[in-house]
């Protein structure tokens, strides 16, 4: 993670194939008619942060954004994340 741009949680820098996680945040806002900015309000994070994640270019989140994502999507982690086989 990291803290060059004010300690945000995702990082769209370094090197994404050294990891499979996929993030399924686009599902479930269309299946819940959220929008992002909608989202990042309830959440307290950036839309920018939330576009990074929802894209599959963060390298981290932190355990109290996931769990506010996952509380605001009335949802379980493994809803919104997965590993790629």
């Amino acid at each position: 993670m990291s803290r060059k741009n004010g300690g945000e949680d995702a990082d769209s820098e370094g090197d994404l194939s050294l990891h499979r996680v996929q993030c399924h945040l686009d599902a479930l806002l269309d299946e819940r008619g959220i929008t992002l900015t909608e989202l990042a309000d309830r959440v307290g994070v950036t839309r920018v942060n939330l576009s990074v994640l929802k894209n599959n270019r963060a390298n981290a989140i932190r355990f109290s954004t996931l769990t506010a994502i996952c509380d605001a999507l009335g949802c379980d982690v493994g809803d919104l994340l997965s590993i790629e086989r």
